[in-house]
């Protein structure tokens, strides 16, 4: 599969452990394709882009691992690791669900919050990997993270 340029460059900053501003981010979110919901079924291991922002902070003292996508209406999106390496799944902060929604021009999936009012949209790197947008009510869309399929 050839990758487009936009997610070659999404690709280099997972490898490198890069933590990037908002703005080039978003950049390459928008050049990214959508995908369907069901893409997303399945047990995703994730990354953090913006590190530095208040919930990276909160998901790296989580130990977040990722999350998982059971079917459309159940979703994990805090699983998290133990000191012993096993994965729990942190319902602190609610459960979720999957849905396909527009955000910023694209219909692609996305991961509704039961009781927090975030979304998490998603956008296809490759088969494999996607990146994430958290879009929280009042606040900046300035949280990237990304997902690797276990």
């Amino acid at each position: 599969m050839k990758l487009t340029s936009s997610a070659a460059a999404i690709l280099e900053l997972i490898r490198t452990g890069a933590n990037e501003s908002a703005e080039p981010l978003l950049a390459l979110f928008d050049e990214l394709d959508p995908v369907p919901a069901t893409f997303m079924y399945g047990r995703w291991r994730g990354g953090l882009l913006t590190a530095d922002r208040e919930l990276g902070v909160l998901l790296t003292r989580m130990k977040w691992y990722g999350r998982h996508f059971t079917d459309a209406e159940h979703a994990d999106p805090l699983l998290c690791r133990r000191s012993d390496g096993t994965l729990y799944s942190f319902a602190g902060l609610g459960l979720a669900r999957l849905r396909e929604l527009s955000f910023r021009g694209k219909v692609s999936a996305a991961m509704i919050y039961d009781d927090q009012p975030m979304i998490d949209v998603f956008r296809k790197i490759s088969e494999n990997v996607v990146l994430g947008v958290t879009d929280t009510k009042g606040r900046p869309t300035d949280f990237f993270f990304h997902l690797t399929r276990d």
